[in-house]
């Protein structure tokens, strides 16, 4: 086995919990950003019982447990569909191409999360330590 070999194989799994742990941080951010003004007010305020108020709890909540790695399947599933949600209703309708309908986050988000939803947590996971123990 070449050094590469090990390398990937040890690292990949590794590398897809990193990446969920980013995603989930940066998706935290627009929840907080959405719901409590942080780290920068939003221009208007949302109403939690509105249409991007529900979207920013989700966000919240959400990307909270991916960061942790907790119910990440499901969890990423869900926020995957709101992002193909915001995607048509706030982005397509202002034209075909995601970089210039500025929904290319939206889209990029989406199938991240639907990978996750596929890949699940990796090693650096509550979902995985929860196994583990039940194991």
């Amino acid at each position: 086995m070449k050094l590469s070999d090990s390398f990937v194989s040890v690292w990949a799994p590794r590398a897809l919990s990193l990446l969920r742990i980013v995603a989930g941080f940066m998706f935290v951010c627009h929840g907080l950003q959405k719901i409590l003004g942080i780290p920068a007010p939003m221009a208007n305020a949302v109403p939690v019982f509105s249409l991007a108020g529900v979207a920013g709890l989700m966000e919240l909540v959400g990307g909270a447990l991916l960061l942790i790695g907790l119910c990440t399947r499901p969890v990423a599933f869900l926020l995957s569909g709101e992002m193909a949600f915001a995607y048509f209703i706030a982005h397509a309708p202002q034209g075909f191409w995601p970089l210039l309908n500025r929904g290319e986050l939206a889209a990029l988000y989406c199938f991240v999360f639907l990978y996750f939803a596929v890949a699940g947590a990796g090693p650096w996971s509550l979902d995985r330590w929860w196994k583990r123990r039940a194991d």
